[in-house]
């Protein structure tokens, strides 16, 4: 059935086949189309004064037709954007269950403070000695990092995880052909790893080289040594590991790599596991990005804003690129080569200034909010949370790695689903209509249909138990045979399953007006 607005409702909606309505909205549930749908060329919310004439310098490239931008009033204008906000899943819409991605409450305190007067209206371009708080924030937040981290130096420029990555392997890529180890190319990268990491190593211009996990989702010394060789620049793991499991032989492989000379790039997406429980330096690694929203509670972003800084070892701490605060009579940022600094050799720099402000008044705001004893806390409490969904659910769903503890996420696998005619997608997919964001579906690529849930230390008993019932509900009815609960799940999202692989080869990309009707004649 399809009402009026062309959205199909539920198989079993009784309710909307018995009571269509004319709008197509139901209750407060407000369908909302497209702004070229209800907008207007005619209308704008702004009034402005005709511009001068000039004489154009456009010339065969001037438009010659109308622009095409519809407009709407301000009341009109401010529903649109409410109601589609409305329709978005985010952390304060309820449980965020992706695993890996860390969707982790912010706090509004540390909005707060992102928005005080000198800190949140300054400007990069301004004068030294006009932002010297600002620049007493940066430099302390780097103290935190490294005292958290147990490293020597840290970059806090990078903008995000990825470009944290890259600064790292560039300062290992540096630090090598300084000491005339150039001829090292080779990274070590394991077969579980972020996507991230090997793509990084060979953007500038490593060769990957994979190590395998072995069956308990961990990387084992032995198959580290055998891939050992004297053109090995560096190992890229991550601890804990995508699958959601501490890398317990990270020492060995650690001494092992500096053995060969080679440098150990740890991937710090999952810091949030281990913040005061365990230092990376005191492991053994080398360089390290750290991801402010992941692990400090600032906004996760989406391609921005973000921040990803990252901690280097003594061996890689001259390499730290440009800009950086130097503490002296005075705070400095130095952005490029003074006598202030004795030993620097930056690889170069990152990126025009220097990191996210807000994001460093976010993150320094939660680290002095809780202390070192509540950040220990938040890790044991992510542990916590994970551990209890892993085994509350484990009867049902199956563990690819076996029934061991878990790290801040734990991962399924969809061995559970065989002959059930339900897949993983479909399983995500009901999950929707229960109001639960679908939990990270077949990442890591190691494991076959992969759930990897991931609860964070923000929620309470009461709601991890109520996800829980729903996901053993949601299982036994799979199990049953319940199959069209999933096939054709989600029913009562504004819209109904996409098909995701022909959007993902044949996107449109732009709206384009119905074709017009004729009416019948009377």
């Amino acid at each position: 059935m399809m009402n009026r607005q062309g959205r199909p409702t539920a198989a079993g909606d009784t309710s909307a086949q018995a009571h269509p309505t004319f709008t197509g909205n139901y209750g407060l549930e407000i369908e909302e189309p497209l702004l070229f749908e209800i907008g207007r060329a005619e209308t704008t919310g702004v009034d402005l004064p005709a511009p001068k004439k000039v004489k154009s310098r456009l010339g065969k490239l001037a438009r010659d037709g109308a622009i095409g931008l519809v407009g709407l009033s301000e009341p009109e204008t401010l529903r649109h954007y409410v109601r589609l906000s409305q329709k978005n899943f985010g952390i304060d819409t309820g449980l965020f269950s992706l695993g890996s991605c860390t969707m982790k409450h912010n706090p509004r305190l540390n909005e707060k403070m992102a928005r005080l007067p000198g800190l949140g209206d300054i400007h990069p371009l301004q004068p030294q000695s006009t932002v010297q708080g600002a620049l007493e924030l940066i430099d302390t937040l780097a103290h935190y990092l490294k005292e958290l981290t147990g490293m020597a130096a840290v970059a806090m420029s990078p903008k995000a995880g990825a470009h944290g990555e890259l600064c790292g392997m560039m300062a290992i890529k540096a630090a090598l052909e300084a000491s005339g180890q150039g001829h090292r190319k080779i990274v070590l990268v394991p077969e579980s790893a972020h996507g991230t990491n090997p793509a990084t190593a060979a953007l500038i211009g490593f060769e990957v080289k994979p190590v395998p996990a072995q069956a308990d989702g961990t990387v084992h010394v032995a198959d580290v040594k055998a891939a050992l060789t004297s053109d090995v620049a560096a190992i890229m793991l991550t601890n804990p590991n995508t699958c959601g499991i501490f890398e317990k032989e990270i020492v060995e492989i650690a001494a092992a790599i500096h053995k060969a000379g080679a440098y150990f790039y740890c991937d710090g997406a999952n810091f949030n596991a281990i913040v005061g429980k365990a230092r990376p330096g005191d492991l053994g690694v080398d360089a390290m990005h750290i991801n402010l929203h992941k692990t400090f509670s600032t906004p996760h972003g989406g391609g921005g804003p973000g921040a990803g800084p990252v901690v280097l070892s003594e061996r890689l701490a001259a390499f730290v690129p440009y800009p950086f605060v130097h503490a002296d009579k005075a705070y400095v940022l130095v952005e490029e080569a003074t006598k202030i600094v004795k030993g620097e050799k930056p690889f170069g720099r990152m990126t025009a200034f220097h990191g996210q402000m807000g994001m460093f008044v976010r993150a320094l705001a939660y680290m002095l909010s809780h202390g070192s004893d509540g950040m220990k806390q938040a890790s044991e409490d992510a542990v916590l949370n994970a551990n209890y969904i892993r085994a509350s659910l484990a009867d049902l769903m199956s563990l690819p790695f076996g029934d061991q503890p878990c790290m801040h996420e734990a991962l399924f696998d969809d061995t559970w689903l065989k002959d059930t005619g339900v897949t993983t997608l479909d399983f995500a997919k009901a999950m929707i209509d229960e109001g639960y964001h679908p939990m990270t579906m077949y990442f890591p690529l190691v494991v076959h249909g992969a759930m990897l849930i991931e609860p964070t230390e923000s929620e309470s008993k009461a709601s991890l138990d109520l996800f829980i019932a729903t996901l053993r509900d949601l299982a036994m009815s799979a199990t049953k045979g319940e199959v069209d609960r999933f096939k054709g799940a989600p029913y009562h999202a504004p819209r109904r399953r996409l098909d995701e692989t022909r959007a993902a080869r044949n996107p449109v990309l732009r709206w384009t007006p119905p074709a017009p009707y004729a009416e019948a004649a009377e």
